[in-house]
């Protein structure tokens, strides 16, 4: 593939594929632990690696939504046209990216197989969420005490401050660019829609969540696991389980 996604483990002939994107100033590697558990049953896995982050580090941040997406999209048609089954996953703002994603492969005439939305508002909700710092306006104390929230204290960069470092322009640039998206409602997905979120996210309540329903004409599916923004980490078996079901 290309420079934009990564695949941990990758298949010679997977029953299927997902598309990964990451949550604001997150990485691909973020989905290593759900790709490894995928190709235990024949998923193979596509995490989308953002620049300015990793091994992309020295790439400027993408501006606009619909200029990474369209950017992404260009990458996978190829996935597209293989005739294997292509699923998108998106956590958090990776959500709206996957959405935009999938709307974009449907004006081409492509049907992805789902979507699954976890751990975000619907992308008709007023964005970004409430409650989101604003990158304008914040300094980086603001935006780690976000992330500390976010994560319950558990991310690793927390721990460690040259991480934290290297993390916190990522996320200033990715809530820079989620601040100038714009949702414009459209035709309904030809694809089925799976909400996934945590029952105690601080930033996305659960019934923030079922709006997703109105994006899709071909069926929703909606599941609330323990947990918070981060829910997938400790839940991973039941993700897993869901992903390989629905697709």
């Amino acid at each position: 593939m290309t420079e934009w996604t990564r695949c941990f483990h990758p298949s010679q002939e997977p029953r299927a594929r997902l598309v990964c994107f990451p949550h604001a100033g997150g990485s691909a590697s973020a989905f290593h632990p759900l790709s490894k558990g995928l190709a235990e049953r024949g998923v193979e896995t596509r995490a989308v690696q953002y620049p300015g982050r990793q091994d992309r580090y020295r790439e400027p941040f993408f501006e606009k939504v619909d200029a990474l997406v369209e950017t992404v999209v260009e990458e996978l048609s190829p996935l597209a046209d293989e005739g294997i089954p292509l699923a998108f996953f998106g956590h958090s703002m990776g959500a709206v990216l996957a959405f935009e994603a999938v709307r974009r492969l449907e004006r081409e005439g492509r049907r992805p197989a789902a979507l699954f939305a976890s751990a975000s508002q619907a992308p008709s909700l007023p964005w970004p969420p409430p409650g989101t710092p604003s990158a304008r306006g914040a300094d980086d104390a603001a935006l780690t005490e976000d992330l500390r929230l976010l994560s319950e204290g558990t991310s690793p960069v927390l721990q460690h401050p040259a991480l934290l470092e290297l993390a916190l322009p990522a996320l200033r640039a990715d809530f820079l660019m989620l601040e100038g998206y714009e949702y414009t409602p459209g035709e309904q997905l030809d694809c089925p829609v799976v909400a996934l979120a945590g029952d105690r996210d601080p930033r996305v309540p659960v019934d923030s969540v079922g709006p997703w329903e109105k994006e899709t004409a071909a069926g929703f599916h909606m599941r609330v696991m323990p947990g918070g923004h981060f829910y997938l980490e400790d839940q991973l078996p039941q993700v897993v389980e869901e992903i390989v079901t629905r697709i």
